[in-house]
């Protein structure tokens, strides 16, 4: 490799992944046993391992690498344990309860007996303010100062340590919010203030109150790993820029990433949409399927037209979240799904993990409880030495404990409960494609199932066939994807601005005087050293007169300065209404909600794959392996992944193994090899079982 790198981190429920690339392409990749107790004990200890595979010291490593960037689940993991700050709520007068009055639905209506969820700011911590903005912006109360010191004074003996600020339409005037944000830091100076006129300036109160008091929820803990992480890097020897991804696939630096804080909940899995972004640019893939199976979740994305859609429409744990997200769906299918009886008689694998501690039994940990990883080394599918980013071997006899305990309480055969272990995440998956296609009026069979994550390969196969997904394609980075997506992104920064009207009356110089105000402040957020290279992505969020929803509408390729622009944009909403729900309706009334403008400062990447050398002959496989496939044992070959070269084909049943990557190909699949060295599989027809 040369002299210099880039470094990807991402850090998972089960594994900390971590990949370094030079200038070259050339790519050294490591896995790690994620620290949950403090992630950055793990990704120290990944950066000590990556630079021995690189056969340099760490202080060398790090002073010639030229950044990393990171992905974290430290905000998703701080809401999902409930394990955030003590926050305190600042609001307009008589409003503190939209908290809890939501949108006045609940997630099972017809649940009488469902317990409201508890909010993350009890009653007593929400304080009410003398002030009223009204909805266009003028000012109604004005903001009674001597009352809001008196709350503060209230909150900080109440031992508050975040404050989350969101007034009534505040995202038209946001004066009073940030004269509040001013007497919050003087009054309590460690406080971490969540201002909603910064978190999220848009229309829809509950959606920005409840962003808002995540941001502050979460704020707090991802301001401590941060900067345990800053020390302990520099401490190591790195002083170059740290970068972390965020929910929508653009990198920002550390301390914007604190200030808005639950931008970060979804910022290991945007890694590997970003990262299968890049893989389908590199195969030349207009529509595919992410599909990313890790030791605890299955994410499942659609690429679609070759773009990846955005959402403000996610929640987390029970809450709202409305910053914009790449749209991922996330299952709680794993390799360290547990398995697990049922009332009927059967069992039920997942949502329950193994975690990485104590993990699948077959890891040595103290794990007891068949998981899915246990199956796959019953079946053969998996070697006893595969065991990626752990010293040792897996524990075959563990797994059959395990897995035996299983088939003894369900009265089957070990062999037939590891099968159906294996295929009941399968249909779980698939089911799981389904939401992301069908639901949507999507064909899969038009689709390319992209695999990654370190139990994908196993997997990905017979979920496309259960789909009717002709092709699946497995990077040879596949089980750390997420990592190397990472350097793949650029730094984003995104503004909008809430515009409601009827675009019938709508003229073209304030829409065009709109859009160059957002982009004006986008610039200023960018950091002076991308100037050279940036682009500019604008968007609007649209919908039909009476809809309760919008659509997110890409506005590029529009000339902004030309005549007609109004009309161009209400032309695009409705093309882009009947891509997603085959219909428009060109006479109706069309709403411009919000305005939205992406400031987009390209990194520089080099090469992202190295390209092989073509194959001089066919490959021999390096072994042979017994495996259970369809009720009976079967010898199939074994193919060593990093002796692929481009060309070579393969034909199943078979294995293809690397260091943290296996791929199972099953009778009538064939594979070939892409430039890049990886595996593209045509997947044989369904088969109908006896």
């Amino acid at each position: 490799m040369t002299d210099t790198f880039k470094i990807g981190i991402d850090v998972g429920g089960t594994f900390t992944d971590l990949v370094a690339i030079d200038a070259s392409g050339a790519t050294v990749a490591c896995k790690t046993p994620s620290t949950p107790q403090d992630q950055s004990v793990g990704v120290l200890t990944g950066l000590g391992d990556l630079a021995g595979r690189l056969g340099l010291p760490l202080a060398d490593l790090l002073a010639r690498t030229e950044r990393i960037v990171h992905g974290t689940t430290v905000a998703t993991n701080a809401l999902l344990e409930r394990k955030g700050a003590k926050v305190g709520l600042l609001t307009t007068e008589g409003h503190r309860d939209i908290i809890e009055m939501r949108e006045g639905l609940k997630p099972e209506r017809y649940n009488l007996m469902m317990p409201p969820p508890e909010p993350l700011v009890p009653r007593s911590r929400r304080r009410g303010v003398p002030e009223r903005i009204a909805y266009d912006g003028s000012v109604v109360i004005p903001l009674d100062e001597e009352a809001l010191r008196r709350e503060v004074a209230e909150l900080a003996a109440e031992g508050v340590t975040s404050v989350a600020i969101c007034y009534l339409h505040a995202y038209r005037n946001g004066a009073h919010e940030a004269r509040t944000a001013e007497i919050v830091a003087e009054m309590m100076p460690d406080a971490y203030v969540s201002v909603s006129s910064r978190v999220l300036p848009q229309i829809k109160e509950y959606e920005r109150l409840s962003t808002t008091v995540v941001n502050a929820y979460i704020g707090p803990v991802v301001r401590r790993y941060m900067e345990r992480l800053t020390g302990r890097l520099v401490e190591a020897g790195f002083a170059g820029p740290l970068f972390i991804i965020l929910s929508h696939g653009g990198i920002t630096l550390v301390q914007d990433a604190v200030a808005l804080a639950a931008g970060t909940c979804l910022s290991g899995p945007a890694g590997g949409i970003a990262g299968a972004e890049a893989c389908a640019a590199l195969l030349g893939a207009q529509n595919v399927i992410p599909f990313d199976m890790g030791g605890t979740s299955t994410e499942i994305s659609l690429i679609a037209g070759g773009r990846v859609a955005l959402t403000s429409e996610r929640g987390l744990a029970g809450e709202r979240i409305a910053l914009r997200s790449y749209d991922i769906l996330s299952i709680g299918a794993g390799g360290g799904s547990l398995a697990v009886p049922d009332a009927t008689g059967s069992f039920t694998v997942g949502p329950q993990s193994a975690g990485a501690v104590p993990g699948p039994a077959c890891y040595g940990q103290g794990g007891t409880v068949a998981t899915v990883t246990d199956s796959n080394l019953v079946l053969g599918l998996l070697d006893e030495g595969a065991l990626a980013g752990r010293a040792g071997r897996l524990d075959r006899a563990a797994a059959e404990a395990a897995v035996d305990a299983l088939a003894g309480e369900i009265g089957l055969s070990r062999m037939d409960a590891a099968a159906g272990i294996h295929r009941l995440i399968n249909v779980k998956m698939a089911d799981g494609i389904r939401l992301m296609t069908l639901r949507r009026g999507v064909d899969p069979r038009n689709f390319t199932l992209l695999s990654f994550g370190g139990a994908a390969g196993l997997h990905a196969a017979e979920v496309a066939r259960e789909m009717g997904i002709p092709r699946v394609v497995v990077p040879t980075v596949a089980s750390v994807l997420s990592a190397w997506g990472m350097l793949a992104s650029d730094l984003r920064y995104e503004v909008a601005r809430s515009q409601v009207g009827n675009t019938a009356v709508m003229d073209d110089e304030p829409l065009r005087a709109l859009y160059a105000a957002l982009e004006a402040e986008a610039r200023e957020r960018l950091p002076e050293r991308f100037a050279e290279r940036r682009r500019i992505e604008r968007s609007a969020e649209m919908r039909y007169g009476e809809q309760i929803f919008e659509v997110n509408v890409p506005l590029d390729g529009i000339d902004f300065d030309a005549p007609g622009l109004t009309a161009a944009v209400v032309d695009r909403f409705h093309r882009r209404h009947e891509e997603l729900y085959t219909y428009a309706s060109p006479g109706q009334e069309v709403d411009l909600v919000n305005a939205r403008v992406a400031v987009i400062g390209e990194v520089e990447r080099g090469e992202v794959a190295r390209a092989l050398p073509d194959a001089t002959g066919p490959i021999a496989p390096s072994g042979r392996r017994s495996i259970y496939l369809d009720g009976a044992f079967a010898d199939v070959p074994v193919y060593p992944l990093d002796a692929l070269a481009h060309g070579h084909t393969l034909a199943g049943p078979a294995l293809v193994a690397g260091e943290t990557t296996t791929v199972a190909l099953h009778p009538g699949d064939t594979a070939a090899v892409t430039r890049q060295g990886w595996l593209d599989i045509a997947v044989a027809p369904k088969r109908t079982r006896a």
